[in-house]
């Protein structure tokens, strides 16, 4: 689950609320244990879903960093041929 979970830090263009509530999402489900709660927890898990992606929004505004921001393509490609090499297959674009 947790692989899922994207850096999010210091790209141009900034990361978007989708990403970060979807690595919210990513963390919830890895701590909790459960990809979709029952209705009892459905709540509760929604909260803290909303409450980490609402920290993390913080955390990413108020870090700061002399490197020049990565771009997301070049970023992308480099991991495709990362698991190319490493799992024996042709890098996609």
């Amino acid at each position: 689950m947790c692989r899922n979970i994207r850096l999010l830090h210091n790209f141009e263009p900034e990361a978007t609320s989708q990403e970060v509530h979807d690595a919210a999402l990513q963390y919830v489900r890895k701590i909790s244990g459960m990809t979709k709660p029952s209705q009892a927890n459905q709540e509760v898990f929604d909260r803290a879903v909303a409450e980490i992606a609402h920290a993390t929004e913080h955390l990413l505004a108020d870090l700061v960093t002399s490197a020049p921001p990565k771009d997301r393509v070049v970023e992308r490609e480099k991991a495709r041929a990362r698991n190319a090499k490493r799992f024996g297959e042709p890098a996609a674009s």
